[in-house]
């Protein structure tokens, strides 16, 4: 399960009966105090006041409180952690938000797994920041050619950075990323590209790139500044694709995927005209995918970078006998990985994906879970690391699913048995910021089960040429647009035949499949009572 604290709105007397933050006297300042008012070079007495109620280590300490706290976060209708309250809190104010987005890039560590993450969640669950406190945010990072060359020397904050200002792109997307996508801050996103720079901050200045990209003036004013280069960035950054240190996979993963659907460079081909799809007869199903997950041109690659809990199945369907299949962690956050049927549901906002309905069953091995039926319970596995290889036997005959982590099992599962009997996929659920890599027997596996007979999807399976391609998002929206789409076609595949209708909202353009896996309506988002047959 995601982790969504997803809130409503507050009335004014429920604000009220949010624990506040510890408030400092004038007199118990010291030197640590965070005086955000001098970031713009005049005093104001009001701002002075505020400045008074929170000191920089408290809010230190109510970030990296946050922090421990959301790896022992398992349900998504839990209550927000009292640390996420108080920073809620004292980011309602344009000082106590400058403070709080200032805390997080000093004090979230390079090392934890779900540190970008946090940061993400934080700033999701924070007030909107108004255009002053945007523009005032680039003066309390300093953005410039210079302040990225120490990255160098301090990349943790460096990282930190450019997860903040990517989370805020998204966030904003409009007039306010406009604002804040300033030439010292594009300056300090384009030197931070250079190879030499340490890995993880070229990762997430590529990431706040392509953030700001979702508004079309930055996208122009990006492309125009790639334009300018000798040699475009993003084309070096490539080659790390393939490379055996799994920082710089990341990082040629998303340089790649930008050329491909956001950069274009007049003269490359894309990757799909040029991918290897020999022997390749299972990959992950572009068409069954949640909106905002990442898949590479070969279909055994699968990122998200969105704030989301993003979702996808296998091409291939099993029914009866013994499969196995194996993942490798390339990044070491939360990734719910295992086997969905057709019925699970890709609720991504609400932070639901595998494991977390009657029809999947999941492996966590970041916070170390097996997920069914959307409750947990703890294995026995270490948390994975980057490099590590899930492995995940499912035994239909047998009624149980077997999990290796590098080749060690843990005992088998028979939960997903209890509602599903046939139509099984391999499937997986993605954080913010996690990749991993799928074998479906294309490649010998690296820890296969040697105590019993299985097979693999790829053995068995057949793919049209055509459904082997994936296409950049632009073309496959194009490509789209032309092609004509019958008058009573399902509005959400476009496939099946329109003829269900949505209680108690009466909206219409839905057929029977997608209508069973909504709980909510797509057009208006109130919740589906039943659904009746309009013929």
């Amino acid at each position: 399960m995601g982790i969504c604290v997803c809130k409503e709105r507050q009335s004014d007397s429920e604000e009220e009966t949010i624990t506040q933050p510890p408030r400092l006297s004038v007199n118990s300042l010291s030197s640590e105090t965070t005086l955000v008012t001098t970031y713009g070079g005049q005093y104001d007495p009001v701002q002075r006041a505020l400045d008074v109620m929170v000191s920089r280590q408290s809010v230190d300490k109510l970030v990296m409180e946050t922090l421990c706290v959301i790896r022992t976060f398992v349900d998504n209708d839990i209550e927000p952690p009292p640390s996420m309250a108080q920073i809620h809190y004292i980011a309602d104010k344009e000082v106590g938000w400058l403070t709080v987005v200032h805390s997080m890039a000093n004090v979230i560590p390079m090392d934890d797994p779900l540190g970008p993450a946090v940061i993400t969640l934080l700033l999701d669950e924070c007030p909107l920041p108004s255009k002053e406190s945007i523009a005032k945010l680039s003066k309390v990072f300093t953005l410039s050619k210079e302040q990225a060359n120490q990255g160098k020397t301090n990349p943790t904050r460096h990282r930190n950075i450019c997860v903040i200002l990517g989370c805020i792109a998204e966030k904003l997307a409009g007039p306010g990323s406009v604002v804040l996508l300033t030439q010292d801050a594009i300056d300090y996103l384009f030197t931070n590209l250079d190879p030499s720079m340490n890995t993880s901050v070229i990762l997430f200045s590529l990431i706040a790139l392509e953030k700001f990209a979702q508004t079309s003036v930055n996208k122009s004013t990006i492309n125009q500044q790639l334009e300018s280069k000798p040699e475009n960035p993003l084309e070096k950054l490539e080659t790390f694709v393939n490379s055996s240190d799994y920082a710089q996979k990341q990082v040629g993963f998303c340089a790649q995927w930008c050329l491909d659907n956001l950069f274009t460079k007049k003269g490359r081909p894309f990757t799909y005209e040029n991918v290897n799809r020999d022997n390749l007869n299972a990959m992950l199903n572009s068409n069954d995918v949640s909106e905002y997950l990442k898949i590479s041109a070969d279909g055994l690659t699968a990122r998200c970078d969105a704030s989301s809990f993003e979702s996808v199945r296998c091409t291939f369907q099993v029914d009866t006998g013994v499969w196995y299949y194996e993942v490798t962690v390339v990044t070491s956050g939360v990734m719910q990985i295992g086997w969905a049927t057709r019925n699970s549901k890709f609720l991504n906002h609400e932070g639901y994906g595998i494991g977390d309905d009657e029809y999947s069953l999941a492996y966590d091995g970041c916070r170390q879970l097996i997920w069914y039926n959307a409750a947990s319970s703890s294995h026995s596995h270490p948390c994975w690391k980057s490099g590590d290889v899930l492995g995940t036997l499912l035994d239909v005959e047998h009624s149980c699913v077997i999990f290796y982590l590098n080749g060690n099992p843990l005992s088998p599962y028979n939960q997903l048995f209890q509602n599903a009997r046939s139509g099984f996929f391999a499937a997986a659920s993605f954080m913010s910021f996690q990749q991993c890599e799928f074998n479906f027997g294309r490649t010998p596996f690296k820890f296969p089960p040697t105590n019993m007979n299985f097979q693999s999807f790829n053995n068995c399976a057949t793919l049209p040429d055509e459904e082997k391609i994936i296409l950049p998002r632009h073309i496959r929206l194009e490509k789209l647009r032309q092609t004509s789409v019958r008058e009573d076609s399902c509005s959400l595949c476009f496939d099946g035949s329109a003829t269900i209708r949505l209680d108690p909202c009466q909206h219409t353009g839905f057929c029977v499949q997608c209508a069973l896996q909504l709980e909510v309506c797509p057009m208006c988002r109130s919740k589906i009572d039943e659904r009746a047959e309009i013929g």
